[in-house]
């Protein structure tokens, strides 16, 4: 093959490091090519190849420290090579065996690993780059003059979250390396589908970010030029974007194919091949000969041959349910504070406000990021007068991008700290969803990498604030394992329920009705105490029925009981849907032997479908009447207060109190 790539440029590389990069490409090729025998002899599930590509991985990587942050991809076997995790592990993972990082949860390349710096993706994409975000923050937040790299393909520059990342790496001045590798095709939809801009670098510049174009096939280019970049944005942090040219000469993942390539573009591509043609100008510089290609490739087999035959010697996982279960949340001793006995009778608003700001107080490592929650203080003025006592660094305002935010938080606990992140309003969580419920809830599963992570969540009617700032959607993530969810009704519970959740390492939804934050009033202690996060508070006796409710609805019982003297109840305030505290509503339901549940969110599909279910499963024996829920309408939420008071479960609240206590 004649030379189809420009070497000629001064690098000034001595030949020990030419030699170490043509080393470091042969490993990932010669693993990639035995691992497509394997796929073909069904002894591996699938494979998404980088053959091609590995000058990219190689020399990204070589030019990070082993103690900087990397974020890859698909096709970065280079990546995780360069580092030297034991090939064993590798292949036991592709194979779904224990010795892997996912313990047979999840396969090919969707892990990660604290021991080797590599964060690992999620199938869809885009989260990957507003958790670089996260972890570039951290670095310069606790000046450890680092930076990180994260990949991404042509196709993830669509996704909303990669417009996201930039930007808020520009406005954060954020040390991250974006590195596009535009390799020609999104599965099969080619470049030209989808993006009408002549680089991707180019969009870079509508971010105010230094970018450049780098020829991805050239592994000098690639390492000289990061390895240049690196040691200047130690110095100066700040966000670079890198598009490399490169091209993806075999499937999406090998089932795909490449029929929809046209065969002249496949082969000149082939002619770019990053190995043969470094290999051609090593040996043209007699830098490289026979013996020592040889023997490189002597080291990489043997080294490959037996590091599969440890992994095909491991047993097949055998399945533990109790292992499955406990993996989900990572392991948390509750640190019980008790309430201090002086107090100040105050609002559930200022009760979360005493919180934040007493955990602000307690952890040096704890940021708190949303729109307008700085200087603002936040719309509800939650973080009012935060930034005086903490400093923007800590309370910062963050562009009007959800899911990069959440993600962004993610990066942050990756690199020790932890956030509170404030949805404006619980409704915009949507725009967040993804990250939520596949990054952060299914990480401690996955790869054992917990998430500390508080997303605060002002939610509920009562306002007139119409459908997009009155949802109550707890329902959305009590079905995601791995999310804890609280609500409270009181502030003192408020309060301590918060210090919990901040203190918990698993990702905590913690809901706040919008409609109690300046209506009800407690004796809330003054001190940082604590409130066990899954434990209900029963909080009225009775004999004749079970009431079960959780923030705002609390407060409609309440004022039910107090009309209706007569009727006598459990009432039980949840305060954590997620876990659940069924050990007190079975023993309540099995004392009264009848249960009301009550939600302000619409009836079907909302929690108290599902604790009416458990109770009929456990409870049966013990019921005197069908169990009975109570929850608003299924329609949005209306704006006119007429309208929104039909709406309400509380207008049927009264009477299905009634007729189950008359049952």
């Amino acid at each position: 093959m004649t030379d189809n790539i420009d070497y000629n440029s001064n690098y000034n590389l001595d030949h020990s490091t030419l030699l170490n990069l043509y080393q470091s490409m042969l490993k990932p090729r010669l693993i990639e090519e035995k691992m497509l025998i394997l796929l073909r002899q069904g002894k591996i599930s699938k494979w998404f190849s980088g053959i091609g590509q590995e000058a990219i991985s190689v020399g990204v990587t070589k030019a990070l420290d082993t103690d900087e942050y990397i974020l890859p991809m698909h096709r970065n076997l280079g990546v995780f090579t360069t580092r030297e995790i034991p090939l064993y592990r590798l292949f036991a993972q592709w194979q779904g065996k224990m010795s892997g990082f996912t313990k047979g949860r999840d396969r090919s390349f969707h892990f990660g690993t604290q021991e080797f710096n590599i964060i690992g993706m999620i199938s869809h994409l885009g989260p990957q780059l507003g958790v670089a975000d996260g972890i570039a923050l951290a670095n310069k937040l606790q000046n450890k003059q680092k930076f990180c790299a994260v990949f991404t393909g042509e196709g993830g520059t669509s996704e909303g979250d990669f417009h996201e990342a930039l930007n808020i790496a520009s406005v954060w001045s954020l040390p991250v390396l974006f590195c596009v590798e535009n390799n020609g095709y999104g599965l099969s939809t080619p470049t030209s589908e989808q993006f009408n801009c002549e680089n991707i670098a180019d969009k870079g510049i509508g971010y105010g970010m230094e970018s450049h174009i780098i020829e991805g096939n050239n592994i000098l280019e690639v390492y000289t030029k990061v390895k240049e970049l690196a040691e200047s944005m130690r110095l100066t942090p700040r966000p670079i974007l890198i598009e490399f040219k490169t091209f993806r000469v075999r499937g999406h993942e090998e089932a795909s194919g490449t029929k929809y390539v046209p065969q002249d573009l496949l082969d000149f591509w082939k002619a770019k091949d990053p190995i043969i043609n470094f290999e051609n100008y090593l040996r043209s510089k007699s830098i490289l000969n026979d013996e020592i290609d040889n023997e490189f490739k002597t080291i990489i087999t043997s080294e490959i041959n037996e590091h599969l035959e440890i992994a095909y010697a491991e047993e097949k996982i055998i399945p533990n349910l109790e292992k499955e279960l406990n993996d989900v949340y990572k392991p948390f001793q509750f640190k019980e504070v008790k309430p201090s006995k002086l107090t100040n009778n105050i609002r559930f608003v200022d009760a979360i406000s005493e919180g934040l700001e007493q955990a602000m107080e307690q952890d040096d490592h704890l940021v708190i990021m949303g729109q307008d929650v700085a200087d603002y203080g936040g719309v509800f003025k939650i973080t009012d007068g935060f930034t005086d006592k903490f400093g923007k660094d800590r309370v910062r305002n963050t562009p009007i991008c959800e899911s990069a935010i959440v993600s962004a938080a993610y990066g942050l606990s990756l690199n020790g700290m932890k956030a509170v992140v404030e949805m404006q309003f619980a409704d915009f969580v949507s725009s967040g969803f993804n990250p939520i419920v596949n990054l952060l809830a299914k990480s401690h599963y996955r790869w054992a990498q917990n998430a500390d992570v508080v997303i605060r969540m002002p939610c509920g009617a009562g306002v007139g604030a119409g459908p997009f700032h009155s949802q109550t959607n707890e329902a959305w993530f009590t079905k995601t394992p791995g999310l804890k969810v609280v609500y409270p009704a009181f502030p003192e519970d408020a309060k301590g329920l918060l210090a919990s959740a901040i203190q918990d390492p698993n990702p905590v939804l913690f809901f706040e009705h919008k409609a109690l934050y300046r209506s009800v009033y407690q004796d809330v202690p003054k001190n940082n105490y604590t409130v066990e996060i899954g434990k209900a508070n029963l909080i009225k006796e009775g004999v004749n029925l079970t009431i079960i409710a959780y923030g705002a609805t609390v407060h409609w019982v309440l004022e039910v009981l107090n009309k209706h003297k007569e009727i006598s109840a459990d009432v039980i305030d949840l305060r954590t849907l997620q876990p659940l505290d069924t050990e007190t509503i079975y023993k309540s339901v099995r004392k009264t032997n009848k249960a009301v549940i009550v939600q302000e969110d619409s009836l079907f599909g909302g929690i108290a479908s599902d604790i009416s279910a458990l109770i009929t499963e456990n409870c049966f024996n013990s019921l005197d009447a069908p169990v009975k829920r109570v929850g608003s309408l299924d329609t949005p939420i209306p704006f006119q207060s007429d309208l929104e008071q039909q709406y309400l479960s509380k207008s049927i609240l009264t009477n299905v109190i009634l007729e189950i206590n008359n049952y």
